[in-house]
């Protein structure tokens, strides 16, 4: 089951269960929409893999299965990201 992360990794911003602004790499690395597009450019800076969105759990499944994510903040090094995502970014995820 998803860990429904709370917060965006790289800025912090709230991603409570029903946004849609979450995205989600394939280890669940969790970060905003913006952060994805603008900064990242769809490269995951702890393991180079893509974003997809993140799915939104059903009310009643909210309260059945509550979210339990950890916060997670540690904004990306923007320097030591650089050759990952230049190695990546022009490369489609599945071919990563």
């Amino acid at each position: 089951m998803l860990e429904l992360r709370p917060t965006c990794e790289n800025c912090d911003s709230p991603l409570p269960p029903h946004s849609e602004d979450a995205m989600i790499c394939t280890y669940e690395c969790t970060f905003c929409v913006n952060c994805v597009n603008e900064i990242l450019e769809n490269v995951c800076p702890n393991y180079g893999g893509g974003f997809e969105k993140r799915p939104i759990r059903p009310k009643e499944g909210l309260l059945k299965y509550p979210s339990k994510g950890n916060r997670v903040y540690k904004p990306v090094n923007l320097k030591t990201f650089k050759d990952l995502k230049e190695t990546n970014k022009n490369i489609h995820p599945k071919d990563r």
